[in-house]
């Protein structure tokens, strides 16, 4: 006797819920320059990889003799595929039905996916829309009661962000607990245009007498600067390819390492341009970020928060096909001064490749903490040894580079003293508890005052003390361990990548948290 009934009925129920919210709400979902969920989970994944789980989940409706009549699917897909061979899981909202809302959802399926990526250790994809929260207002009325706030399975939530690397991608309007679930990720990002986030939307805010537009309230540039999400791109197929790209650094969990990429450009390269991109003039910025893609593997930085904490750059990248964290400081944002959310996006950044165990390399130029009313009021010393208290937790591979200012407190956060670390300073590296230019007046007040020129008594002391901080000073009494031909940097950054690459091994310290 077969079963063929069985499979024919399956295939019937499996047809129903593909129809999604059905013809109208798919055209409005394209009409509003959206791809469907399951259009993204086609893209996104390899051809033909894609394993749903809950395929016919979802609100029945049955006739008096009990047989089916209709099958609403829940706005939950879910399931497991691969990118590039690697496998992932990955959970999709169906804004198509109840608008993402947590009504015509089913919270086991979401639930069960998180579980899956913990348990076996595989990278965890979101892709938001919607709410995906308790529900809304009506709710009350459907269900007969209010109920009272909880998000169960937000344990599994937070643990996966110290088991698995985890993309969000917020693919149109995000609320609520869809808002939480975006900014629990490692790496998140919006879609210019087509992505709103926020805790309550327009109409919630309206009633507090602010009447503001999604994109007002929370479009991608207040998310970017917020800090709240990473990165904001120009359509969904660009968001796909991001991901992937994140993903490519990033170990399978942090039970395991990152593989090394492919070796295809030579670790000896030397930039002639290096020698000469530090301004001898003090009060001259530079591009850093010229620096930083002239040392890596080529085209391989992967910048991440460019519009939050822009003091300095965060990103991966490789070194001889080694996949590594990369911070620079960025001299056109304070002159590299850390401010409270530069200090913020530092210790995240940190806490991401502690966890995942990708060696550091930190181009330093750092004149100190951001100082002033403003600086203080955002509370940047708290801020600030919260950062060095995370980098003196960490136990990765780490290189620091000098490359001009190394000053103060925040100066002084640019590696575990409790740890062997490579450092280098290229001849261009300032360094002190405070610069000398604006201290000298206050040092050396009675001096200057009491000469009979001023100006050329100032001149005089600041000659002195110039070639008195010189850095050789410093390296002959091996307070710095090694200057070096900026146009070596990358050598030997690909040199520290390889010599960390074995020692990556053990567990990480801590954690990072959302």
């Amino acid at each position: 006797m077969s079963w063929q009934p069985e499979l024919d009925e399956l295939k019937r129920r499996q047809a129903l819920v593909a129809r999604m919210g059905g013809p109208d709400k798919v055209k409005r979902q394209h009409d509003g320059g959206r791809l469907t969920v399951r259009e993204r989970i086609e893209r996104l994944l390899d051809p033909g990889s894609f394993r749903e789980l809950g395929s016919i989940a979802g609100k029945a409706a049955y006739d008096g003799k009990n047989d089916l009549t209709d099958l609403m699917a829940s706005n939950s897909v879910t399931g497991r595929g691969t990118i590039d061979g690697r496998p992932v899981a990955i959970s999709g909202d169906d804004f198509t039905v109840r608008g993402g809302s947590a009504d015509a959802t089913i919270k086991e399926k979401n639930l069960l996916i998180e579980q899956m990526a913990n348990e076996y250790r595989i990278p965890l994809i979101r892709l938001i829309e919607g709410s995906g929260g308790g529900g809304s207002v009506k709710t009350i009325e459907t269900e007969g009661r209010a109920n009272v706030p909880g998000v169960a399975g937000f344990d599994v939530v937070t643990a996966n962000m110290a088991t698995i690397p985890v993309v969000a991608l917020g693919l149109g309007s995000v609320a609520g607990l869809g808002a939480a679930r975006l900014a629990a990720a490692h790496y998140s990002v919006m879609v210019k245009g087509l992505s709103a986030m926020f805790v309550a939307g327009p109409p919630v805010v309206a009633r507090l007498g602010q009447t503001l537009s999604k994109e007002e309230l929370g479009g991608w540039e207040i998310q970017l600067r917020a800090g709240a999400v990473d990165e904001a791109v120009d359509s969904e197929d660009d968001a796909f390819a991001v991901a992937k790209k994140f993903l490519s650094y990033m170990p399978q969990s942090a039970f395991e390492l990152a593989a090394r990429g492919p070796q295809q450009d030579d670790p000896k390269r030397r930039e002639e341009k290096l020698l000469s991109v530090i301004p001898r003039d003090t009060r001259k910025v530079y591009a850093m970020r010229q620096i930083v893609n002239a040392v890596v593997d080529k085209g391989s930085f992967f910048e991440m928060g460019k519009l939050y904490g822009r003091a300095v750059i965060t990103g991966l990248a490789r070194l001889d096909g080694w996949p590594v964290a990369f911070m620079a400081s960025d001299p056109m944002h304070y002159g590299g001064a850390w401010t409270s959310d530069t200090c913020q996006k530092v210790t995240r950044f940190m806490d991401l490749a502690e966890t995942f165990r990708l060696p550091m390399v930190y181009l330093e130029d750092c004149p100190g903490f951001l100082i002033g009313l403003e600086a203080e009021k955002s509370g940047v010393i708290r801020q600030g040894v919260r950062a060095m208290a995370a980098m003196h937790q960490i136990t990765i591979p780490w290189c620091t580079m000098i490359v001009r200012n190394n000053f103060g407190v925040a100066g002084a956060a640019h590696r575990n003293t409790g740890r062997m670390a490579f450092r280098y300073a290229w001849p261009s590296g300032r360094w002190g508890s405070l610069p000398l230019e604006g201290g000298i007046e206050a040092a050396y007040r009675a001096d200057i005052e009491a000469a009979s020129d001023p100006k050329a008594k100032l001149a005089e002391i600041e000659d002195r003390l110039n070639k008195l901080r010189s850095p050789f000073r410093s390296a002959e009494s091996f307070w710095i361990e090694e200057i070096i031909d900026p146009r070596d940097t990358r050598t030997l950054l690909c040199e520290f990548a390889n010599l960390a690459a074995p020692v990556r091994q053990g567990k990480a310290s801590f954690w990072m948290r959302p």
